[in-house]
């Protein structure tokens, strides 16, 4: 059974060191029946879970109202209520992820690589779990589910700390993981949701070194700052997403409208919503004038170069800090470029490596783009809002990472996994 936490010892350092320690053995226990588990057993958890999810989606909008009234009256601002949100769409979507999970092939046991030594032994590679998952994470109810079911699926243990201001919903979420668990012969502590909203936790999970294998921080910049300087476990993490959309000299006007449409207004506080336009110098007065009529009809600030300034008059002169910038609100930063390698070049300078786009009819600038933006995801003629796990086909993400070690762009059940050399024999020996 989970641990419950008493909410009698909240002001007790002592007691949040051995409530979370306690998670933590409970967990690391887990993780070992995880690893055996059987693909059908883990594919029967996820399934019972999202049908749970939309059996009691009425309740689950209550406990999600009850978080909004206190983020309201708290003062939370827009971007961090419009992340709190759940509605039926995003409550079907959760379940349809954890349905879109079952369906993946299972990565745990896969052997690969396989070769032949000299000695007459085979040599190869196992996919394994990585075993205990810390995920910690403001506002999105979403992240529990998603966090459970790829956990449960990679077959790892996981330690969910969401932020106090989603504590109703992330307990009610909770207790239906833990019923689809049950309904599938797993242990309820297979998925942990810390009850206690002291920030003393955080702490505690961050360097419990002994129990948890990585940690994967969802939240603002501060948050990942903090996690990434105080742990003492391998940290999966982005910082921002500072992502740039580039229309290119052989661009067609109405397909970069769109895309940077959809890029930058379709929501304004996600990682993968475009925070800078760039556009070819050749082109600059013919479409830029119209990409910025566009942006301002959705009541989008443009933050601009010179050039920029002469092309479009409701501009605001921009800052080099405006360039390095993920504004996560109704502002872009936007500059003229002599073509693609002032654009390569300007990304790779100020992006934060999360997601960049090319809009482009040229097969081969295209690939340039591609191979020398040095970011998780490169996207040629589509919107960086596609940058994300579900749209992938990975079911839903745990995190994105602009690391290059161990994960890189969304994070998925590959993601959530190692490999471990076997060596097959047959009475072989050493010479």
């Amino acid at each position: 059974m989970a641990r419950k936490y008493n909410d009698e010892m909240n002001t007790n350092a002592m007691n949040i060191k051995d409530y979370m320690q306690g998670i933590g053995i409970e967990a690391r226990q887990a993780s070992r029946a995880m690893a055996a588990a059987e693909t059908e057993q883990k594919n029967k958890a996820l399934t019972a879970i999202a049908d749970a999810i939309v059996r009691e989606s009425a309740a689950l909008l209550a406990a999600n109202k009850q978080d909004l009234d206190a983020a309201r009256a708290n003062g939370l601002d827009s971007a961090m209520l419009d992340r709190l949100t759940l509605t039926e769409k995003s409550i079907s979507n959760m379940a349809e992820g954890l349905n879109q999970i079952a369906n993946l092939t299972d990565p745990i046991g896969e052997m690969s690589d396989f070769k032949f030594r000299p000695s007459g032994i085979q040599i190869g590679k196992m996919r394994v779990p990585l075993g205990v998952i810390g995920i910690i994470y403001e506002a999105r109810p979403n992240v529990t589910v998603d966090a459970a079911g790829l956990c449960i699926k990679s077959g790892n243990a996981a330690i969910l700390r969401g932020g106090s201001e989603a504590i109703h919903c992330n307990q009610a979420l909770a207790k239906l993981v833990h019923e689809g668990l049950a309904a599938a012969g797993l242990p309820a502590t297979a998925v942990q949701v810390v009850e206690t909203t002291d920030r003393a936790a955080v702490g505690e999970l961050i360097t419990m070194k002994q129990y948890v294998d990585v940690i994967v921080p969802r939240g603002g910049k501060g948050l990942i700052e903090r996690i990434s300087n105080e742990a003492r476990i391998p940290v999966i993490k982005h910082l921002d997403g500072n992502c740039h959309v580039y229309v290119d000299d052989e661009a067609i006007l109405d397909k970069a409208l769109r895309i940077l449409e959809n890029s930058k207004t379709q929501r304004l506080g996600t990682c993968n919503t475009a925070e800078s336009l760039l556009i070819a110098r050749s082109v600059a007065k013919e479409m830029l004038p119209k990409l910025a009529d566009m942006l301002t009809r959705h009541g989008i600030e443009i933050r601009g170069c010179d050039e920029t300034l002469a092309l479009v008059p409701q501009a605001k002169p921009a800052t080099e800090e405006d360039y390095y910038t993920e504004y996560l609100a109704a502002i872009i930063s936007c500059k003229v470029v002599d073509g693609l390698e002032e654009a390569i070049n300007h990304i790779n300078q100020h992006s934060s490596q999360h997601t960049e786009a090319i809009v482009t009819e040229n097969y081969t600038k295209a690939r340039r783009f591609l191979r020398e933006v040095d970011s998780s995801s490169v996207m040629v003629n589509a919107s960086t809002r596609f940058a994300d796990g579900f749209e992938y086909g990975l079911g839903a993400e745990i995190g994105i990472s602009t690391d290059k070690l161990h994960a890189r762009g969304p994070v998925g059940l590959e993601g959530l996994t190692s490999l471990k050399y076997v060596v097959l024999g047959d009475g072989h020996v050493r010479a």
